[in-house]
This record gives C-alpha cells, sequence and structure tokens, in this order.
C-alpha cells in the first residue's frame, strides 16, 4: 500500500487523473491524502467533487477556505463571489450528498505512525500538536451539528480575532480555528495573523514570517503537508513541512508526493484557465 498526498485541485479534474494513472494508483490499496481547497475557479468542480466521492473510502481529506465557501454558498447563494465555479454543484441532483460528505471531512489530520500532519494552510507556531487537534475538532464538532452548522457558516468570514486567545468562545473562537487551518499565510510567533499578504514567503512584514519559520514553532518535531500558498511554488525550506500547492488553476502544475520517500511527480493542467484574479482575490 503506497500513501500519495495531492495538492489544491480547485477543480482541476484531470491533472488529477493523470497523476494517479502515472503511479498506478489503486483505490483498493493505496491511500489518497488531499490538502483542501477540492473545488472553485477551475473548470470541472462538480466532476470533481464527484470523482472524490466515488474515491472516498480511499482518500483522507482536509477542508480548505474554497470548501468551506462552497458549504457557505450553499446555506446562502448570495455568498457567490466573481469567478467562483460552484453553481454547478450547488443546482446539481446529487448536491446534497455531495455536500452532506465534505462538511463531515477534517480540518486536520493526524497519522500517528508516520508522525504527519495534513492541513490545508498550516498550524499557528503557537499550537501544539495536541492543542491543534484539540481545536480542528471544535471546528469539525461544529460543521457535524445540525443545530450549530448554520451559524458557524454564517459567521466564519472575516479577519478578526486576529490572534488565538483561550477566553474566546463561540462564532469568534471558530473563525481564529478556521482561519489559522485554511487562510494563514504570515503570522507573528505569538500567532497574530496577517491575512492581506499573499505573495512570497520573503514579502512578510515587519515582525511576521511564514508560520512555519518561526524558530518557537511547537510543532518542529511534526512533519507537516501543506497546500494553499500557491506563490511559493511547493518550495519550503523548512526541514519536515511540505508544500504541495504549485498553482495548477492558475497556470501552474498540480502535485502529487509519495509521503513516505518525499517523491513528487508534477502534471500541467491543459484545461481552459480561468482569468487570472488579483493575488488579494484568490
Amino acid at each position: 500500500m503506497t500513501t500519495y498526498a495531492v495538492g489544491d485541485l480547485q477543480g482541476c479534474l484531470e491533472p488529477l487523473k493523470c497523476l494517479l494513472e502515472r503511479v498506478a494508483f489503486d483505490p483498493a490499496s493505496d491511500r489518497l491524502w488531499l490538502v483542501g481547497d477540492l473545488v472553485n475557479r477551475g473548470p470541472e468542480s462538480l466532476a470533481t467533487l464527484r470523482y472524490l466521492y466515488d474515491l472516498r473510502d480511499s482518500l483522507v481529506c482536509v477542508l480548505g477556505n474554497h470548501d468551506l465557501h462552497l458549504l457557505a454558498a450553499d446555506k446562502n447563494i448570495e455568498r457567490l463571489k466573481k469567478g467562483d465555479t460552484l453553481r454547478e454543484i450547488l443546482q446539481a441532483p446529487d448536491r446534497a450528498q455531495l455536500l452532506d460528505w465534505l462538511r463531515r471531512q477534517k480540518l486536520m489530520h493526524y497519522d500517528e505512525g508516520r508522525n504527519t500532519a495534513l492541513v490545508h494552510a498550516g498550524i499557528p507556531p503557537q499550537w501544539t500538536l495536541k492543542k491543534a487537534l484539540k481545536c480542528a475538532a471544535e471546528v469539525e464538532s461544529a460543521l457535524a451539528d445540525d443545530a450549530l452548522y448554520s451559524a458557524y457558516l454564517d459567521g466564519m468570514y472575516g479577519n478578526e480575532p486576529v490572534k488565538w486567545d483561550n477566553d474566546l468562545n463561540g462564532v469568534p473562537r471558530l473563525r481564529v480555528i478556521t482561519n489559522y487551518f485554511t487562510r494563514m499565510r504570515f503570522c507573528t510567533a505569538e500567532g497574530k495573523l496577517d491575512l492581506k499578504s499573499k505573495e512570497g514567503a520573503d514579502t512578510a512584514l515587519p515582525g511576521y514570517k511564514p508560520w512555519f519559520a518561526h524558530k518557537e514553532r511547537k510543532t518542529r518535531d511534526t512533519k507537516i503537508i501543506f497546500g494553499h500558498w500557491a506563490a511559493l511554488e511547493g518550495k519550503c525550506e523548512e526541514p519536515g513541512v511540505f508544500a504541495l500547492d504549485t498553482g495548477c488553476v492558475w497556470g501552474g502544475s498540480m502535485t502529487l508526493m509519495n509521503i513516505d520517500t518525499g517523491e513528487r511527480l508534477n502534471c500541467q493542467c491543459n484545461a481552459p484557465i480561468p482569468v487570472t484574479l488579483p493575488a488579494a482575490q484568490r
């Protein structure tokens, strides 16, 4: 059995199929880890979600910001933005089945045997592994709870609070957890977020660094696989941290990595590329 991880799909199904074919992926024995952002911006969001649903018994999947945006749009279609490619999912006859599966995916996965964590954006430097798993579970519980589901999705948008506080509660608490796991790039050592800067690792504001670059980071002994940050182009010099978003939907390629050997394969996206949006809208 081989376990692979793939960077952000964002509705680009053909390069995913290309990569799985190249490694002769066998769903009966192999496993596929997905870093989130399964849908949106790309040309085949619905087909991608259906394909993954059919493979669900062979998948480990964490949620990205675009996946959560889809769930929110399902509850309030007015949240759709220019450039979203989600309407076909919201109008699909199997929408309820697909989205019920999606909402029950994790925010963070940890493989104890490999000492490896899978997240979409990252883990804030001030959190231990135990703390990160506990906080992820809070959001996962809200997504799975019919009584909390809509309130969480309605309140998850926004950049505040900018920093974790143990005394936070309710939707603000869930929002900052969500922002850490699905939107974070730059932060301070104490976990204060800069959610506006979205370019390369060397563009941090004074006092800020990429989340993985802080020497004080409490998860330095854990391998971390993440996506979200296409501007890194899959390059991360931090030992034990693996960036897999290589910007397929923006005209780059899709990356697959054997999580045990570190071997990587890339497949160019040959599907029609959407109009490139400014970084602030990605």
